[in-house]
């Protein structure tokens, strides 16, 4: 039985790892055309061999308006597009004060985001459905993450009255919010091996299963955004973090 994904267009940027790669998996597995973008091909060689009719990539940062540019262009000849999933972002340890930080998370995490909705905008289907990537972070703290908390968060208020200005042209957009999820995103923060097993033990505690995310597990959250299954949903965040924020 053919399903609501089946041949239809999605475009996921952060393709290549982590959730991104998991989200374009399924997609993949319902049957759905993907349009992934991502600096480096990563695990996206193995589907492309696995789903060669099906999967398309391109090459590129979306901090870089040509590349999104492309992403377009390749969109409109493929599209029109239905899903979208702008997952692409990144995560750095600053101090709190260091502005310039929450620059460079801001560029990709939130105006990196938004530009890749923007460049996709023409190209979308009558109706279409968005879900953007935020942070069980927002509800909590986190020493040395402040800018990247910043960033998310900034996205995820911006996406509340997209999510209504958007909405009378056909276009559902809501946020998921990852809780601590093992991607390579952690070994991007330059902690030393002994301190990063200190920080997943003191997180360990507070999930309630005992143990990270599964990038699946978010895929699967993100999947249901996207479906009909959720066409009543407008604006929302679901968090995703097995128990972290109710500690």
């Amino acid at each position: 039985m053919l399903n609501e994904f089946h041949n239809r267009l999605a475009v996921v940027t952060g393709a290549s790892s982590g959730i991104g790669l998991a989200v374009t998996e399924q997609l993949l597995e319902q049957g759905a055309r993907v349009l992934a973008m991502s600096r480096q091909i990563g695990g996206l060689g193995e589907l492309a061999e696995r789903y060669k009719d099906q999967l398309a990539w391109v090459a590129g940062d979306i901090t870089r308006q040509e590349d999104l540019a492309r992403l377009g262009t390749r969109a409109e000849a493929l599209g029109p597009v239905d899903f979208v999933v702008p997952n692409a972002g990144i995560a750095q340890l600053a101090d709190g004060l260091d502005v310039a930080a929450f620059d460079r998370q801001w560029a990709v995490n939130g105006a990196g985001a938004l530009n890749t909705l923007a460049c996709l905008r023409s190209h979308l289907a009558a109706t279409a459905s968005v879900v953007f990537i935020g942070t069980f972070l927002a509800n909590v703290t986190f020493p040395g993450l402040a800018a990247y908390i910043a960033s998310k968060a900034a996205l995820m208020a911006h996406v509340r009255t997209l999510a209504v200005e958007l909405a009378p042209h056909g276009i559902r957009i809501n946020t998921v919010s990852p809780g601590p999820t093992a991607t390579p995103i952690w070994s991007t923060l330059g902690l030393k091996p002994a301190e990063l097993g200190d920080v997943a033990n003191s997180v360990n505690q507070r999930l309630l299963d005992g143990e990270f995310l599964k990038p699946g597990a978010v895929a699967d959250v993100i999947l249901f955004q996207l479906s009909r299954g959720a066409r009543s949903v407008y604006g929302q965040d679901w968090v995703v973090d097995s128990g972290y924020t109710l500690r």
